[in-house]
This record gives structure tokens, sequence and C-alpha cells, in this order.
């Protein structure tokens, strides 16, 4: 008898004891493949900011045009990751969360890999571009999946009072990927000059990816399923349409955890997207002029990066001890703050070019608050959900956060701050840190809420 048949017959006795897998076990399941699926996603959001416009959108006429063109390219797959959670969620209530898990990563890894293939359009001219965008679209699909999937995985085997620390396991997935991908390019543009990262340099991270996936596959593959699906199964409480049950009696719930994540999305592509552009091209190009190379702005993403990670982990603990109401609502205050402040780092008549000191400061702060806001998510929103509709509820309402707080920030950002000037972007960032505020004023406390209901 598995550790999870074990729960199930436990459960049917005493529904308050729970037998759950080992906490290597469900770091295994829950971080490595996030960490792989936001790998893949944030080599794309490099290679559109720093590579794309040139391959695929070259306009040496006006080389800011070509940057938003490729930004937007960036903006598909958020649009298709709805509907990646509206198809994964529907089997993950209905199939479970292993078998789920297992396909939402196989999608995401074959796309990647594939745009690593792809001739430029120099060679293939608006068919590459077109086919840029529909691999694209496929790895909107399957990151629409993965992390409310990866979430329950963790928060599911959690003990009740740990819910939030457990479920910062697939968040730290986040800051790994990013790190794992952004030091790819670093060292490949250690060792090769502009024109040999345009000329083959820009695949290695998404051919590499596949080494990733390869990796995450076993992991999943040799997992169990969480107790809280298999007691589910049991009880005979897996509904036939969890997501006609999901927009009849929770649909409040979706726009809640919509816009308590939104302003997580918005700011991180701020910091790690938006900000690269922004740091490292001149005025004319839809830069700030503020003469830091791309490699120099890498490496302090890295290193900022890694105060993201710290975050998620002391936020999580608080979000435990305080519950994840105190937590979010903190960090969304001091996010109208930092929006307000922010514009006056990376503003270039104030503070000069290639000051590393602001540009840090800028980041670290930044991403401190971005672990703050986003830790307790992992524990949060699954709580807002019965447990037969908590794979849908979660990822529906997690996805359609990735269109409203993430899809255009990039495009958004740099045609604010090339029209408007830096400012404007510390607006953007402000105004939904508010939308974040009233969202989560409206959410009742669920720390102690009976996940297994």
């Amino acid at each position: 008898m598995t550790a999870v048949d074990k729960t199930v017959a436990e459960n049917s006795a005493n529904p308050a004891t729970l037998v759950r897998d080992s906490v290597k076990t469900v770091i295994a399941a829950s971080m490595v493949g996030t960490a792989i699926e936001f790998y893949d996603f944030y080599a794309y959001g490099t290679a559109a900011a720093n590579y794309f416009p040139h391959i695929f959108f070259s306009d040496k006429a006006n080389p800011t045009v070509a940057l938003l063109m490729s930004l937007l390219t960036f903006a598909i797959a958020f649009i298709a990751r709805p509907l990646g959670s509206l198809v994964f969620g529907h089997f993950g209530d209905r199939m479970g969360r292993k078998t789920t898990l297992v396909v939402s990563l196989m999608t995401m890894g074959i796309g990647t890999f594939l745009i690593g293939c792809l001739p430029t359009y120099n060679t293939w001219g608006i068919a590459a571009v077109a086919l840029l965008c529909l691999l694209r679209f496929i790895q909107g699909i399957g990151l629409g999946g993965e992390w409310s999937g990866a979430a329950l995985v963790a928060t599911e085997n959690a003990p009740e009072d740990k819910r939030a620390l457990y479920g910062s396991f697939p968040e730290l997935g986040a800051p790994i990927g990013f790190f794992l991908s952004n030091g790819t390019y670093f060292v490949l543009e250690s060792f090769n000059d502009s024109d040999a990262m345009l000329a083959w340099g820009w695949r290695v991270p998404f051919l590499l990816s596949a080494i990733l996936v390869i990796i995450g596959l076993v992991v999943r593959v040799h997992m169990e399923e969480t107790p809280i699906f298999r007691l589910a199964q049991e009880q005979k409480k897996v509904v036939k349409s969890p997501l006609t049950e999901v927009f009849r009696k929770s649909w409040k719930q979706v726009l809640q955890a919509t816009f308590l994540v939104a302003v997580t999305y918005t700011l991180f592509y701020t910091l790690a997207t938006w900000s690269l552009a922004w740091g490292t091209k001149e005025k004319g190009e839809g830069g700030g002029s503020l003469g830091f190379t791309n490699q120099e702005y890498l490496l302090m993403l890295m290193i900022a990066i890694c105060v993201f990670a710290a975050f998620i982990v002391i936020s999580c603990v608080n979000a435990d001890k305080f519950g994840r109401k105190r937590v979010i609502i903190t960090s969304s205050v001091l996010l109208v703050v930092f929006a307000a402040l922010f514009p006056f780092l990376l503003n270039g008549e104030i503070v000069g070019q290639r000051n590393f000191v602001a540009n840090m400061a800028f980041l670290c702060i930044g991403f401190a608050l971005m672990g703050t806001a986003f830790g307790p998510i992992g524990a949060f929103l699954p709580e807002l959900f019965d447990a037969n509709v908590r794979y849908s509820g979660s990822g529906i309402g997690y996805n359609l956060a990735a269109i409203v707080g993430a899809a255009f920030v990039p495009t958004i950002a740099t045609w604010l701050s090339s029209h408007w000037g830096v400012h404007s972007v510390g607006i953007y960032l402000g105004v939904m840190a508010l939308c974040c505020l009233v969202a989560v004023l409206s959410c009742h406390e669920t720390k102690n809420v009976d996940f297994t209901k």
C-alpha cells in the first residue's frame, strides 16, 4: 500500500488525519518542474528584449518599433495562458494533479525547444514570424496548466500550519528558473560577441531546455497523486464539469485571485524585462540611455533575484504566523510607495550614466517587495477554492492575472517611458498595486480554512 493509499484509507475513518509525502518529494515535484517552466518563459523574455528585434523584426529606420513588435510576441503566451488553465484545470480536477502536470510540462518544453530551431526573418520572411507566434502560443498553453498544479502538489501535502511555507516551493521555481535562464545568457555573452549571439548564441538557452524538461518529467512521473485529491475521489466529490462549477459558485474568488496576482506580474516584468531594455538601450531605441551593457545588467539581475528568493521564504513564514492578508496588505502599501520613488533611481538626468548603486537599489528593493507579494500567493489562491474545483479556480485566476498584469507590461512600459518619461511607468505600477490592495481587502483570511473540503 502506497503512502497515498494509506492516506485515503485513514481519511475514510478519520478525515482529520492525513498521511503525506515526504518534504523532499513535495519539493522535487513542485519546485523542479516550475523552475523548468519559468526558465523556458524567461529565456523568451530576454531574447525578446535583446535579440528578436534584430532577428525577426529588424527595422533599422526605427529600432523602437522593432522592439515594440518583439515585445508584443512576448504577450502572446500570456493571452494563451487562461486557455491553458481552462484545459488543464478541467483535467486536473477530473483526472488528478500528477498526469496533468506531466502533460503541461511536455507542452511547454516542446514549444520552447522548437523556438530554438526556427529560421530567422531573413531566411523565411513572415513565415518565421508566424511560427514564432504559434510556438509562443504553445508555450503559454503549457504554462497555463503549470503553476496551479504545482501549488496544489505542495499545499495539498502540507501540514495545516505550514501551507504557506510549502506553497513557497513552487514560488521558488520562479527565481531559480530566472537565474538559470539569465545565467545561461550571461555565460554565452561572456564568450561571444554580439554578432555571434545574433547568429546562433540566442538559440542555445531554448535548445538546452530539452535537458531540463527530461529531468522534470522523470521527477513528475515518479511522484504520487496528492492525498487530498485521492480523498475527494474516495468520497466521490470529484465533479464532472469543474469549470461550470467554478464560474457558477466561485466567480468572485476568481476575480479576487486575478487582481491579487496581477501586480506581481506587473512588478516582475517591469524589473526583469522592461528595465533590461531601459538600462541597456539608447533613447532612440526605446531605452533610457543609462549606459549599461547587456552583460552588466544580466549580472545585476542575477544578484537581485537572490533577494527575490529570500523574501519569498520570509513572507511565507510570516503568512503562516500572521495570516495571508496582513502580509499582502503590507506589500501592496509598500509597492505604492516604491512606484512613486523608483523612477528617480532610473532617471539618467538625476543619477547619471552607469550608476550601479542606484540601479541595484531599484532592483533589490523591487525584488524584495516582489517576493513579499508573491510568496503567500502559493497558498492563498488555492485556499480561496473548494478541493473539487481548486485546480481550475486557482489556475484561471492566476492566468487571467497574466493578461491583466503581465501580457503587455514590457510593451506598455516601453511606450509610456518613451513618450512620457520613466515616472509614467511608476504611475502604472502604482495603479496595479492599488488594485491588489482592494482585492485583498475584499477577501476573508484563509489561514485556518479546512483544506480538505
